[in-house]
């Protein structure tokens, strides 16, 4: 724990937790505990989880599968976009080529 963490009371699922955080990063920290109160809640709420163990595990897998799809689909467009760069790239040098085809064969046409 560094100097600047300070405890901060946060409630998931009604349970109160104390965590360390900097000032910097609590209004982070807030933000990411309502949204994993809201998703266990969803998951509470469905009937199909029962314990908040169980709860929270199965919370934790539907958001590590959110992020790792979420990942997947960046990679496969930064993937897309570098291909579609490099295919601007090679035409952008072809039309440099033959512009200096052109430029020489001006310059030894008139002379």
């Amino acid at each position: 724990m560094s100097e600047n963490s300070k405890p901060v009371s946060i409630n998931i699922l009604d349970k109160e937790y104390l965590i360390s955080c900097e000032e910097s990063e609590r209004k982070q920290l807030h933000t990411a505990v309502e949204f994993l109160n809201a998703k266990m809640l969803e998951m509470k709420n469905s009937g199909r989880v029962i314990g908040s163990e169980r709860i929270a595990v199965m919370t934790a897998l539907n958001l590590a599968h959110d992020l790792l799809a979420y990942k997947q689909e960046n990679h496969d467009y930064t993937s897309s976009v570098d291909t579609t760069i490099q295919r601007l790239q090679s035409k952008i040098d072809e039309a440099l080529i033959k512009g200096r085809q052109l430029e020489m064969q001006t310059v030894s046409d008139g002379v």
